[in-house]
């Protein structure tokens, strides 16, 4: 079953102004709204937070406007740029987290994340990770995921939360008390059913038919059956012009796994001669399936660096087209490079052997069955959990080395854990250790290791200290811990141990 998120951007076109405003000539702590102009008259067409709290609404007089609110700030709105601006979010959205992505009205984009959930943790960790990172641009987003686009899109708009997960099977009990002007309808037909009272979604559900279709048509019909999943809604996904695309249409649909495979290669060949045409290699490339109920499916496959080389970018398709439900038939097959890199021709000969392995197919392999990969580089800091990043799998070799006299654990936690010990201050080794409940003896150890903090990083670290033991139990069992200050000035760290590695 599809599943569809819905990303509602209510404020789209104030934080794009606000973006803009690069000599600050806006103030941050002043209202703003943005004017429109409809002949003669000038009129409110969006206003930001401060502004709507003060009573000023989309549609209103800027006179009257400026009237109610002192100090308030004035910009003229682009329509044309808000736009340009969605469709940058919807490309940048298609390269992240799904292969089908459009924009939805003027305030918001759509994507099927089937089979791309799993990929992100679930669902809910897949939205919040959405909002964390349209927050982190400095926009305010609300996503909701549903069976459907009409239900999704009615969620999303009006709901107060950052992500809302609509389980599966369970729009009817959803959308039932959302109000009407949340079913995509034209905005004088929405006038009218208030008028004849009707105010939910559900009133209107359950109202006859052929009523509704004498005066309206069939459009609340079929906005109503779209939105329950009655009628397919299909997702015709965004493209950028400079992205190299074929096709190949099907006067017979197509079903058998091994039709659809031999006509996949034949599009990698069309796709991967045309790379080499203009010397770019594909790093990320989507296939599209069409079908002939009119739904897509769409297949993702990355590579660790810049390919074009046909049987390996067939093989990776081959391992994924087994997913593809043909249903009915599938009567259109896209190929697009979503992603790609200049690559220049490398001349080899099987006469020399270079003694190099290349792993970047095990890496591909890898990569897209959902696992991530990568490597861990050094980075100068004597700060253990600062000392690491992480950098791409393929990535060149690094030119930065780690310089330490003392030896480092093969696993680092994540973050250190408070343990209880047993031992003498300032500088004594701990006699016994408790973590997780169990309590080890001290057999051996070495140390105090003192690190100091970055006070040029955090002005709280000017005093900070650490003191690092390594401490080998009674089983063998070798941790690497630390004390937090030097044992004697309180000003240096709460003087609690904690847990911050294993040895191998």
């Amino acid at each position: 079953m599809p599943r569809v998120v819905s990303i509602y951007l209510p404020d789209l076109p104030i934080e794009r102004i606000r973006r803009m405003d690069h000599r600050a000539e806006l103030s941050p702590d002043r209202p703003l709204v943005l004017i429109s102009r409809s002949g003669s008259k000038r009129l409110v067409s969006a206003a930001d937070a401060k502004a709507r709290e003060a009573g000023i609404r989309v549609d209103m007089p800027a006179a009257k406007a400026q009237a109610m609110v002192h100090g308030l700030q004035f910009a003229d709105a682009d329509p044309a740029a808000d736009a340009e601006a969605l469709k940058r979010i919807a490309l940048w959205a298609l390269t992240q987290y799904s292969p089908i992505v459009a924009v939805d009205g003027t305030d918001g984009i759509v994507m099927d994340t089937e089979g791309a959930d799993h990929l992100r943790g679930g669902e809910l960790p897949m939205l919040t990770g959405i909002a964390n990172r349209f927050r982190a641009r400095g926009l305010t987003v609300h996503a909701a995921i549903a069976d459907s686009w009409g239900a999704a899109h009615a969620c999303a708009r009006a709901t107060h939360r950052e992500a809302v997960v609509i389980p599966a099977g369970e729009i009817a009990r959803t959308v039932e008390r959302l109000p009407i002007a949340h079913l995509r309808l034209p905005a004088e037909i929405v006038s009218i059913l208030h008028t004849l009272g009707f105010k939910t979604i559900g009133e209107l559900s359950a109202t006859p038919r052929a009523p509704l279709a004498l005066r309206f048509g069939p459009e609340i019909g079929r906005r109503l059956d779209q939105m329950f999943g009655r009628v397919s809604e299909p997702i015709d996904p965004i493209r950028a012009p400079e992205w190299i695309e074929v096709s190949r249409s099907f006067a017979e649909p197509i079903g058998a796994a091994e039709t659809i495979n031999k006509y996949v290669g034949r599009l990698i060949v069309k796709l991967v001669a045309e790379l080499q045409r203009r010397g770019l290699g594909v790093r990320r490339t989507d296939l599209i399936v069409e079908k002939v109920d009119g739904t897509r499916q769409a297949i993702r496959a990355g590579t660790a660096k810049p390919a074009r080389d046909v049987a390996w970018l067939t093989k990776l398709f081959r391992d994924r087209t087994e997913t593809i439900e043909p249903g009915f038939g599938i009567e259109k097959l896209t190929l697009v490079a979503v992603m790609t890199e200049q690559l220049g021709e490398e001349q080899r000969s099987s006469l020399v052997d270079d003694g190099t392995e290349d792993i970047t197919p095990l890496i591909d392999t890898f990569g897209n069955r959902g696992q991530r990969v990568y490597r861990i580089a050094p980075v100068a800091s004597d700060v253990p959990e600062r000392s690491i990043r992480r950098v791409s799998a393929a990535a060149g070799d690094i030119a930065e080395t780690w310089v330490h006299h003392w030896p480092r654990p093969i696993r680092l936690l994540a973050r250190p854990e408070l343990i209880e010990v047993i031992a003498l201050l300032p500088d004594h080794p701990p006699v016994s250790v408790t973590w997780r409940g169990r309590r080890r003896r001290v057999k051996r150890a070495d140390g105090p290791e003192r690190i100091f903090g970055e006070w040029w990083t955090r002005s709280s670290e000017f005093d900070a200290v650490r003191d690092y033991f390594v401490i080998e139990d009674e089983a063998g069992e070798r941790l690497w811990i630390f004390r937090s200050g030097d044992g004697v000035d309180p000003l240096t760290g709460s003087h609690r141990w904690f847990l911050h590695g294993i040895f191998a």
